[in-house]
Formats: structure tokens, sequence, C-alpha cells
């Protein structure tokens, strides 16, 4: 590196209907709030967009923690939002903000800004968080964790390919081109939204300053099908090709201690090491000439929306992948660049098979360009075998060599649309769905269980002391592999999300980065128009799950329970109304408020983090809990705003699910005596606002020894028998 080159520095129910006028003020409320945020998207947007031409929007303060002693920053440069970092007037880097450059919602649907700095040559210098909103990282683990995760990006380069790994280990993992960052535990979905941001934004910044203007990503031509055979494709060069004998890669080790520890070379140095084809089978027609039609159309259906795909063939001795490579993975030995960046590749983990007449390899498979990669398939790119030995057998050194094949398919195959600024895709979410299909899959079943369940709840009740069993299973699961362990808390602060989108963008790509909430979030949504908000808030949230074993232990442990006068309970069940109200207003005038307010949730303290945060967040929680131990639920029932924000939705309840006799209520009222979310009128109705889904109610109605009119029922048929029988007799 010369010297002109930065390097990295070191029984209530209201007897009247008042509720209902209440609620639907309420709900008329919330919509006229949610309308003036969506109207106002113009002027917020206008108002809240840095003045003049420059978009970094970084103070000179925050300028100056970023460069090393000696090195100037000079104006913005006239072609990308960025200030060039100056030595001896030369430019030696860039700093920017990942804001402006590339602003990708958050967890929260606030953008993760940051200041980036770059040298010449890609290589990141510093980062600094100049604005985050995300829930973990405030007030939650604190930013301490995210400040160490951004410092393992010094000294790395766009030239390797950077991803985010295990959350576990000090230090970032690397060999050769492929760095892995250790993630932060409970904070997967924000750390990869901010690796992301990151990459997305150095590399626009990179590709005019460092690498000079490139052109807009090419497309395939459609109409391209002609099944081409196997020798007319390496005529045409459509097929890539690197062969390699064992003397060639022996002597690449040459004076290095794994010089000599292959064999092969002394013994056959004229035998084939490998020899390796490849091929971009996402375009048309080399795609058809290798896979057939049906093939060609099965993969294209398989990788994501805008994505391509390689098709590797090899034979020989040495192996594309190792025994022990990990499905879905980056490939630890094939390495892309193109415009000397390096491109991402995943194994794509297809099932395919080759078209007649093409020769079957002895290893073949298939890797996935993404989207975000900024590749073009109309320029040309390399691709590179990496060749490892290791030397010692307790703590082996490793070595490797690249061995690299340069692909360029003609421009008669692509069609290119008209230059303009190319923007990062959002599609990268579909790496983490990969990554967490396990949870999801197990998720997915808990959801149909409790689907199946609900539709034959009747059959359910005849069973009381089965449904006792399974509701505590499934609340046990619920805490702790829902909550705990796959952290699928819903949260107030994901609708809080929403608003904001909705007025900026409406982007709502944040939601895809937690796979495993988002499918809760789909079931939720679904059933608000079947049962109402008694599916989530009975079944499915974490911390109620936590406040009905506090409550069960409260009861085993003889503690008195505490019951409020009606009218105070009438009252109480609205405040969560009102909570909610302030959450939205606050975050439509203040957007930066929303986390803040959002603490009214002890969600983030006992199921994100656990309790591992500072004493008055744990006490906050803990004081919950203790109160859920003498009184049901409290906080359930009277403050939390997503039960309310699920209450209002629950309006749109399609069915009346929870049967009811004429004699409900008026004379029986033992169903409303017993539930003890006071969710029955005295006359019998029931307030699916409040109704959490127990099934206590349904299990009486089909109990002939408890409910009333049954009984009474039996009773009269026995008396009319033994009438009957007496007047036989007479």
């Amino acid at each position: 590196m010369d010297s002109d080159t930065l390097q990295a520095p070191i029984g209530l129910i209201n007897p009247d209907n008042r509720a209902r006028p209440m609620r639907d003020l309420c709900l008329a409320l919330l919509l006229l709030l949610l309308a003036a945020g969506a109207g106002s998207a113009t002027a917020t947007a206008q108002e809240n967009k840095p003045p003049g031409s420059s978009l970094t929007g970084l103070t000179p303060g925050q300028l100056s923690l970023l460069v090393p002693p000696g090195i100037a920053i000079g104006p913005q440069d006239s072609r990308i939002p960025a200030f060039p970092l100056l030595r001896g007037g030369k430019t030696v880097g860039y700093v920017f903000s990942t804001g402006t450059v590339a602003p990708m919602p958050g967890f929260t649907g606030t953008p993760i800004d940051l200041a980036v700095a770059i040298n010449r040559e890609g290589e990141f210098l510093d980062i600094e968080i100049l604005n985050q909103k995300e829930p973990v990282f405030v007030d939650g683990l604190g930013t301490g964790p995210f400040i160490e995760f951004l410092n393992q990006y010094r000294g790395k380069s766009l030239h390797q390919n950077i991803s985010v790994g295990s959350a576990y280990g000090n230090r970032a993992q690397q060999a050769g081109d492929s760095v892995v960052l250790d993630g932060i535990s409970k904070a997967t979905a924000s750390v990869r939204i901010a690796n992301l941001t990151i990459l997305t934004s150095a590399r626009a910044v990179a590709g005019v300053p460092l690498n000079g203007a490139r052109p807009q990503p090419a497309r395939p031509r459609p109409d391209l099908k002609e099944i081409l055979p196997w020798n007319e494709l390496l005529a045409r060069h459509l097929l890539g090709h690197l062969a390699l004998d064992n003397r060639t890669v022996d002597q690449a080790f040459a004076g290095t201690r794994v010089a000599h520890d292959d064999t092969a070379p002394q013994n056959d140095p004229e035998g084939r090491f490998i020899d390796l084809y490849f091929a971009l089978v996402s375009v048309p027609q080399i795609g058809v000439s290798l896979l057939g039609e049906g093939g060609y159309g099965r993969l294209m259906g398989q990788i994501q929306p805008g994505g391509h795909a390689i098709l590797v063939m090899a034979n020989g001795p040495y192996r594309v992948s190792p025994e022990d490579a990990v499905r879905h993975t980056v490939p630890s030995r094939l390495l892309l660049q193109q415009f000397d960046l390096p491109v991402s590749l995943r194994d794509a983990d297809v099932a395919f098979t080759l078209a007649p007449g093409i020769p079957l390899p002895e290893q073949m498979q298939i890797f996935e360009i993404e989207q975000p990669a900024g590749f073009d398939p109309g320029s040309p790119w390399n691709l590179a075998l990496r060749v490892v030995r290791q030397h010692g057998a307790m703590l082996p050194e490793t070595w490797s060599r690249e061995f690299t094949a340069t692909y360029a398919l003609p421009e008669s195959l692509f069609e290119r649309p008209a230059l303009r600024p190319e923007l990062a895709s959002q599609s990268a979410w579909m790496g983490i769905w990969q990554a967490r299909r396990v949870d999801l899959g197990l998720t997915a079943m808990l959801l149909l269980t409790l689907a199946l369940a609900m539709s034959a709840q009747h059959s359910l009740t005849r069973r009381p002391l089965w449904l006792d069993r399974f509701r505590l299973s499934f609340l046990a699961l619920t805490l702790g592999f829902i909550g705990w362990y796959a952290q699928g808390q819903l949260s107030i602060v994901t609708l809080l999300g929403v608003v904001k989108a909705a007025r900026q963008n409406f982007d709502l790509g944040f939601l895809l980065y937690d796979p495993v909430s988002l499918l809760i979030w789909g079931f939720v949504i679904v059933t608000l128009f079947v049962w109402g908000r008694g599916t989530f808030c009975g079944w499915l949230c974490p911390f109620g799950a936590l406040q009905e074993f506090a409550d069960r232990l409260g009861r085993r442990l003889g503690l008195p329970e505490f019951t409020l006068t009606p009218a105070s309970e009438w009252w109480l069940v609205r405040l969560k109304y009102g909570v909610l109200a302030v959450l939205v207003i606050g975050t439509v005038l203040d957007a930066s408020l929303a986390e803040t307010l959002a603490e009214v949730e002890p969600f983030k303290t006992s199921i994100t983090l656990g309790f591992n945060r500072e004493w008055p967040f744990v006490l906050y929680a803990g004081l919950l809990l203790a109160a859920g131990m003498v009184m049901f639920k409290p906080y359930c029932r009277f403050l939390c705003p997503l039960g309310a924000a699920l209450a209002v939705g629950g309006r749109a309840r399609l069915l009346d699910w929870i049967s009811r006799r004429p004699e409900c209520g008026t004379p029986c009222k033992l169903c409303a005596h017993c539930c003890r979310y006071n969710a029955i009128e005295p006359q019998g109705a029931i307030r699916y606002d409040e109704c959490f889904q127990c099934l206590d109610c349904v299990k009486i109605y089909d109990n002939a020894g408890q409910c009333v009119p049954l009984v009474l029922e039996v009773k009269g048929r026995n008396r009319a028998r033994t009438a009957r029988g007496q007047a036989g007799e007479v």
C-alpha cells in the first residue's frame, strides 16, 4: 500500500352499553391519527431532508471521529454523497453516511444511520453510530455490543466476502477472502441489517471514485432459448473451464511448509487434479441447454427474484465443496469477483438433473448469486478455485492458493436498461429465512396445532383434564420456545414501525428480517377475523404465558387474590386504549419518542433479554409479575397497548364462536362468575374485546353436570320419566 493510502487505525362489565361508544371513539381517534400521519408523509420527508445538496448529514465533530491525524476532510464529492479524505491534497479515501447513501429500514422501521470511512482500496477505516433505534440497543443491551460489532470492520475490505455468523466468540473469523463477523445474541436481525447497509452503501460509494462508473446490470433476454449441444456451448464460450494437473498445483505451493505434503504430484505429475466447467444457468439459452426446459423452469422458481445461478461441474479427486460443507452457506473453495469486488455466492441446495447429451460429471452443484451483490451477468467476471493444504496434526497451519478462470458472455444474450443510480435490494432477508428454517417449521407446527385445537374446541372441552394439560403445555412452549429461544415475542414496536413507514415511503421490508415474528404476525392477523384478539393474548404471547404461570404460582403459595370493584375495573380495562393512543400520537408527532414510550411493555426486559438489563427495567417487569401473583394478569387486561391494538382489530371478527343459550345471563350467571377475565356481560353476551380464549366458559357450556340449563334439562327429563313410570303403575 503506497503512502497515499490510508490504513485502518487501531365481575366487571358495564351494565349498560356505554363501553361500545367509548371503544368506537378510541377507534375513530386512532384512524384519524394514522390518516394524519400518512397524509403528512411528504411534508415530513421534506422537513427531515438535510439542507442543500449534502446528503451525508454529518457534523464536523462526527467527521473528526472517523479519520486519523494528518488527514483533512475535503468538500463533498459532486458525483456521490460522500466527503473525500485528503492527504497532501490527494484523495486517499471517503467518509459518508449510510442513512443517505443506502437507507434501509431497521427493526423498528427507522434506518440504521452509520458514519463509514473507507480508503481508496476499499478498506474500512472506522464506523461510528450516528443514529439507531433498534430496540435491543436502545435501553436494552445498550450500544456497547453494537459498537464492538462495528469495530470488527476495521481493516476488513470490500474485496472480501463479509457476512454475519455466530454470535459466540470475540473475534471475526477470517479465511482468505471470506470474513465472518461475530454476531450479537438476541440482535441477529439488527446486525444483519447493519451489515447489509454498510456493504451496500460502501460499494455504492466505491463504485464511482475507486473503480470508475459501472453499467447498469444487464437482464438476460427471455426469448433466447435455443438448445445447444455440449460442443456448441464450448465453441461459443458459454461454458467456463478451469483444468489443473498435479504439477501445476504443487508448484503453486513451492517454498511453503506444505510444498511436499501431497504425494500425488510426485507419483503422477501429469495426473488430473480437477477439470472444472461452470456456466451461468440463469441465462435462458444456457440454462435450457444444460438443464432442459423443465429443469430450467424449476431452478428459476427456486432462486430469489433478480438472482442468478451458476452450475459447477467437475471431475478429479479435488472436491469443489469439502465433505463437511453446510448446505445453504457460502462456499469455502469458490470465489466470484467482478469489478475487482467479491460477489456473494451461496449454495442453492436445489435438486436438478442435466439435460440429455450433457456429459455426467463426478461432481455437480448449483450456487446462487444473491441480488444485493450488484452482480452484472453481462459483464466479465472471474471464478476462483481455492486449493487448501494443511500442515501439522494438533494445530495445523492452513495454506491456500487460488486458481482463476474468466467468464464473459456475449452482449447478444442480454438487454441492458438505461443508466440510473443503483440502489441496493432488500432481498438479503432470504438468507435469514433459510438459516431459521427449522425454527420456522417448529413455529408453524405450533400454530397449526393451535388452529386445529381452536377449531375443535368442543371436543377439547369435553375432556377438562386433558384440556388443562394441553393449555399448560402449550403456554410452556410459548414462553420457552417462541419467547426465550426463537425470540418471537410480538411487540407494539412493530406496529409503531408500520406507522413510521406510513409517514414515509411505506417500506415494510424491515419486517422480513425477523421471520419467526412475521410468521406469528401473519397467523394473528388471520385469526383476528375468526376468533378475535384472544388467539394471541391467551395462547401465543410469551409474557402473557409468564403472567399466567405467575398466577398459578400465587395460587399454589396460597397468596390472597385481590379483585376490583366493577366501577374501578370498568375504567381500568380502558386504560390500555389510552396507552395505545399516547404511543401512536407520540410516534406521529416525534418518531424518536416511540422507542422510549414503548418501554411500557416489559417484553424486551423479560423475554428478549431474559431479565439481563438495568435494574429499573427489571424491577418494573418484576413488579408486574408480582402483581400477577395476587391479581389475575393485570398487565394484559389493563395496560398492554398491543392487546388494545389487537382488540381494535378484532372488531372485524366474522364469527361469534362461543356458543350461548337463551338462559345464559338470565337467569344463569355461572359462566360470568367463573370468567376471570370478566369478559362476559351480565346479560350473558361475550365481550370478545376482553376474551382471551381460555375456553373455561365453553368447558362449562358442554358439561351436563355444570351448565345450569343442562342440569335443569336433565332433571326435567328425569322427573318426566319418573312421572310416566308412576302413571304406568297406577
